[in-house]
């Protein structure tokens, strides 16, 4: 029965143990399915899941039914064209990070777009070049196709130029990626991004910024350093460009500093101003025309010998198949790529997706993206995701859904049909230098770090462990160092966790850690133990370790050593014993001796000592923690109840069951053991697994921890000891060994 009274509640009712709650109240019985019954499932279409795996499979039939088409089309018009100019000076820019010819940025900022647009789940997201994976791509280019020549004996390379060989190298590693994210996708697997904490994400998007800058460093220095990749290749880098900084191009040099000021100061502004403007300035496409004017109207190609990107020949081409030689030399770089880019879209999606108020699903996302990847390889585009930046310029001037990001391709095609010859003259260090200023928001995660080391210093650890190792190491291998640092971190949490010792928050229910409160009510002899993780093989001796301040084995066999020694005593007649009074409601045996006791060899076997072992013929029973006679040294046993609170246990393995067994040395050594607040699957499994026996019952399984304590303290009562004053065995009969 529940009485609230004002801020307090009352509560009536019985005292539960899990078996007399299970008498009481009757539990529904429920079918279970059986494999063969899901599998059935699966395969039994009807009208209306081919319905819902329609509309699953294309989102788009979702979002369009309920568009508004007055009140959202003017705003995403507006949006998409923001987006389009900045996805077009974006793609040229990211186009050179991947180490490929500009103006196959373009093809990235258009293709992918068209099909994410059916697919996708998301609204605001802008689909196209992301840097990190335009660094990632242009390690694999580069690594098949160096500045010298191609180190593999590939078919396909015949007759083809550097720039095509590697052209057809990113087309390829992309198709993989796309191929690999659609087989995650139709599999279901999408929550494999669960294991890239963010911390993880942080940490490898910092590494990839400072690759990022320092593979810029030769445009904006106006150098040539061809592209190295593998372990250490960022450390020969910056040796090659400072070997030859002397030759730094002052022109390249200049302007790019120019556009990074003016590109950075502008930024600043547009966060300060956001809510006054109503579209964010474009100052990086301003920039870019701008440079673009200056250099060709001084000839900056001639006559400051500036490094010139050239797009006057921007067409689109025939699709193409994919190189089945190179995928086979690519699979491992592509796999990684294609996880990063799942993880970065979906992370942008879901801020975008909470902040409006609608639901995305990860696994359509792994399916759009890989369709998207796999249509744009076909047309020599390289791997898509999306940037923040891009994104952010989508969400913040008003898209309300993917038709933005339609109007943004449609301007990204007519500039690479028609006004692309314009960017003739377009020097790479403008791109560099764009390309840098965008690091900002990466490169500043590094002030998490002290947050973190404050916070939580192993998901700092990971922090630090990826970032250095995807530095020094690459991409590919550092994000597979910082995972395995993360699992670590994970197992290390779950093997030691912090475990602690309850007490009562006197005149309540509730129970809390000992040291972190005054106000407490602890029974003497009383242990309430809470352990806050899954029990597995890992952890079950640690927990074992923790329980008790004694080994009861070791008390057990001292206990049985003494029993024996005293059943010799007596039989050879230097003990004897004398009815006393020791309790009002008990009577003793007071033993005699008349000097030091040996121990008898012929019970020394330790296997046996390890057991309880009958003593029922023994006219006696020892209460141990008082003084023995015949110099008998025993451990004092302190604890007479230990309470296990199971409430943070999800599961049990099998290693772990048989561990938890140990339980019942505990209860040889006459400590009562009560397990509270299990899972009602945890106790089927118990039941299942023959977890019960002679020593091990159903009955110390009790509903609440406060049921268990409110049990002891009964028990307590009822053999008239006190808990606070006479801490010994409930329901047993002591008699007293002492010297005569």
């Amino acid at each position: 029965m529940l009485r609230p009274t004002g801020k307090q509640y009352v509560v009536t009712r019985p005292l539960y143990s899990e078996d007399a709650f299970a008498d009481e109240h009757a539990k529904v019985r429920r079918q279970r399915k059986t494999t063969r019954h899901h599998v059935k499932d699966y395969f039994t279409w009807n009208s209306k899941r081919v319905k819902n795996a329609a509309l699953s499979l294309l989102p788009i039939v979702g979002w369009m039914r309920i568009y508004r088409l007055k009140e959202w089309l003017l705003s995403d018009i507006v949006s998409g064209v923001s987006t389009g100019l900045v996805a077009v000076l974006q793609g040229l820019a990211y186009a050179l990070l991947a180490s490929l010819p500009a103006w196959y940025g373009l093809f990235t900022a258009f293709f992918p777009v068209i099909v994410y647009l059916f697919l996708g789940t998301s609204r605001h997201i802008s689909v196209g070049a992301f840097p990190v994976l335009s660094l990632m791509v242009s390690a694999v280019v580069t690594r098949m196709v160096p500045d010298e020549g191609s180190l593999f004996n590939i078919t396909g390379f015949q007759g083809l130029s550097i720039e095509e060989q590697r052209v057809m190298v990113a087309a390829s590693v992309t198709f993989l990626m796309g191929l690999m994210q659609l087989a995650m996708g139709l599999l279901q697997i999408g929550f494999i991004v669960m294991y890239l904490s963010d911390t993880l994400v942080s940490g490898f998007t910092t590494a990839a910024a400072v690759h990022i800058l320092v593979s810029q460093l030769k445009f904006v220095l106006g150098l040539e350093v061809r592209g190295l990749s593998g372990p250490l290749s960022i450390i020969y880098t910056l040796q090659k460009i400072f070997v030859q900084i002397e030759k730094t191009n002052m022109c390249d040099l200049a302007t790019s500093l120019v556009i990074m000021v003016v590109v950075f100061l502008v930024k600043e502004l547009n966060d300060r101003y956001k809510a006054k403007l109503p579209v964010p300035i474009p100052v990086e496409v301003i920039m870019t025309v701008i440079a673009c004017g200056i250099s060709y109207a001084f000839d900056f190609k001639e006559k400051e010998n500036l490094n010139i990107s050239p797009c006057q020949s921007v067409r689109y081409e025939s699709p193409v198949a994919p190189n089945m030689e190179i995928i086979g030399h690519t699979a491992v770089e592509a796999f990684p790529m294609a996880i990063v880019g799942f993880a970065v879209a979906f992370s942008v999606a879901k801020v975008y997706a909470v902040k409006h108020d609608y639901t995305i699903d990860g696994n359509q996302e792994l399916i759009a993206f890989g369709a998207s990847n796999i249509f744009g390889a076909a047309f020599k585009s390289f791997a898509a995701s999306t940037a923040l930046s891009r994104s952010a310029v989508q969400e913040s001037t008003g898209g309300k859904t993917q038709i933005a990001g339609l109007i943004s391709a449609l301007i990204v095609m007519v500039v690479t049909l028609a006004i692309g010859f314009l960017l003739e003259p377009l020097p790479k260090s403008v791109l560099g230098a764009v390309v840098i200023v965008n690091l900002k928001g990466m490169l500043m995660q590094v002030c998490d770090v002290p947050y973190l080391w404050r916070r939580d210093r192993p998901d700092c650890v990971v922090w630090l462990v990826t970032c250095l190792a995807s530095i020094l190491l690459g991409l590919d291998l550092g994000l597979a160092v910082g995972l395995g640092a993360e699992l670590i971190t994970v197992v290390f949490r779950t093997q030691f966790p912090r475990c602690s010792v309850l007490a009562n928050i006197t005149g309540t229910d509730i129970y809390k850690d000992r040291k972190d409160y005054v106000s407490i009510y602890e029974p003497e002899g009383v242990k309430i133990f809470r352990i806050p993780s899954p029990i597995f093989f890992a952890n079950i001796d640690f927990f074992r370790g923790k329980l008790v301040g004694f080994n009861p084995l070791r008390v057990l066999r001292k206990r049985n050593k003494a029993m024996r020694t005293i059943r010799k005593l007596l039989e050879k007649g230097e003990l004897c014993c004398v009815n006393i009074v020791l309790l009002p409601i008990q009577k003793g045996l007071l033993f005699t001796s008349s000097g030091p006791i040996e121990e008898c060899e012929h019970y020394s076997n330790m296997e046996d000592l390890d057991k309880p072992i009958d003593f029922k013929d023994l006219p006696l029973r020892v209460n141990w923690n008082s003084d023995l006679p015949a110099n008998i040294q025993v451990p004092r046993v302190d604890v007479h109840s230990l309470i296990l609170d199971f409430s943070a246990v999800s599961f049990l393995d099998i290693s772990a069951l048989k561990g938890l067994k140990a339980i019942k040395e505990f209860i040889w050594v006459e400590v009562e053991v009560y397990i509270v607040a299990c899972d009602a699957h945890i106790l089927e499994k118990l039941h299942s697994c023959m977890f019960f026996d002679e020593d091990i019952k159903s009955s110390m399984f009790f509903l609440t921890l406060h049921d268990a304590m409110l049990h002891i303290i009964q028990m307590c009562m009822y053999f008239r000891v006190n808990l606070v004053t006479k801490p010994d065995k409930l329901k047993k009969r002591y008699l007293r060994l002492s010297d005569e």
